[in-house]
């Protein structure tokens, strides 16, 4: 697996986290209950990724407005300051380090500003930065942009290349969370690099997928390792719409044509995960929703292996609780969080020394003490500490 290039991530008043630092592996896996928080935490990812491409406000309105990102413990509580502060590895032109953070606030009148927001990378072994507090204050010879309270900075600099390797970085955070309608539906043509978050641009992206002669092979055999006769699929043009068509072997060893809208929410599941692990456009961070869902037991296996490729192509982040997704053989315990609620509020923290050990020792599989009910998590809430709240902008 490569080495994760999102260390930590720090959530501050984010959605149903009060605050706190989450520490990641490559590949991690998010386990809790419905409603724990696991797609909360993902949605972080999400802001961060919208935030480098598009205007603050609209990023903001997208997600719902401000009084939907920011944590209220009850529904009369002032909306509190958002923040989130990312630290990276490696990035490669020489970054060895780098790290993100901006803290924003509603205001009336135009819904959202910036508090503060600073960028640090280290390069070549020196540090560069910017700190936008109040005033703007660079280390970086020629940065000088127009600050705006209701912009952000990183995204006006991301053509200078000392920031560039942040910038993109956040900005090729993948988020899957297929909604198989959205696969059924013909679909308006696009570019087809990335894949959308539900999967609405799947035929575009399928479409360059299928140029790359290593990536359909890949494709192709694993889709039809997990849906039984499957041979091929491919885009087909219907107007100036695009839609998705499957081949299937019949019993009479016969290739029959179906289109995407008499296919089961399973199938297109799998085609959406399987796209978006093989889209064109690399991710750095590739973040999938319950791989689970909806999908046959006797498929989970060649799911399974379509992640375990995807993370030794970037930084695998899952949502599950699914007890076979968690036994499957390449995951360990360092690559599991738990994600707990309690008190209005989420906390994610590693498995406990006990559950280590186990896992360790192959004395049982993470899925059989899921269960059990016996796949604890360290300390969260009561004598934890790994969940007391760290600084937003800690010194440079």
């Amino acid at each position: 697996m490569l080495d994760p290039v999102v260390r930590a991530l720090v959530v501050k008043n984010f959605k149903s986290f009060a605050g706190q630092s989450v520490e990641l592996d490559n590949p991690c896996f998010l386990v809790g209950r419905n409603g724990a928080g696991k797609s909360n935490f993902v949605e972080a990812f999400g802001l961060l990724a919208d935030l480098t491409r598009q205007p603050l406000g609209a990023v903001i309105e997208a997600h719902g407005g401000f009084s939907s990102i920011s944590y209220r413990s009850h529904r009369r509580q002032r909306l509190r300051n958002v923040g989130l502060r990312i630290e990276m590895g490696a990035l490669g032109q020489g970054v060895t380090h780098a790290s993100y953070a901006l803290e924003l606030r509603a205001v009336k009148g135009y819904s959202v500003e910036v508090v503060r927001e600073r960028c640090i990378v280290d390069r070549d072994g020196s540090r560069l930065f910017f700190d936008r507090d109040g005033g703007f204050h660079a280390n970086i010879d020629g940065l000088e942009p127009a600050v705006d309270r209701r912009a952000l900075v990183l995204p006006l600099v991301a053509g200078d290349e000392r920031l560039a390797p942040v910038a993109e970085t956040l900005s090729r955070f993948r988020l899957v969370s297929i909604r198989p309608e959205a696969l059924r539906q013909l679909q308006d043509p696009d570019g087809g690099a990335r894949l959308l978050r539900d999967g609405r641009n799947a035929a575009s992206v399928l479409r360059e997928i299928l140029d790359d002669g290593r990536s359909r092979e890949r494709l192709e055999q694993l889709l039809g390792s997990i849906v039984a006769g499957t041979t091929r699929v491919r885009p087909k043009k219907h107007g100036n719409k695009l839609g998705i068509e499957f081949q299937q072997l019949t019993g009479e060893k016969r290739e029959v044509k179906f289109e995407a809208y008499n296919m089961s929410d399973g199938t297109l599941r799998v085609l959406g995960i399987l796209i978006g692990v093989f889209q064109p456009e690399r991710p750095s961070v590739l973040l999938v929703e319950e791989p689970e869902s909806t999908i046959h037991a006797g498929a989970i296996g060649g799911v399974m292996d379509a992640l375990r490729h995807a993370a030794r192509q970037c930084q695998l982040v899952v949502t599950t609780h699914s007890p076979q997704v968690l036994d499957t053989e390449w995951i360990d315990e360092r690559s599991i969080r738990m994600v707990e609620w309690r008190d209005g509020q989420t906390r994610i923290g590693s498995v406990s020394d006990a559950t280590k050990r186990i896992l360790r020792e192959h004395i049982e599989g993470a899925g059989e003490l899921l269960v059990a009910g016996a796949l604890d998590a360290e300390p969260l809430f009561e004598g934890g500490t790994q969940w007391r709240e760290p600084p937003l902008f800690p010194d440079l």
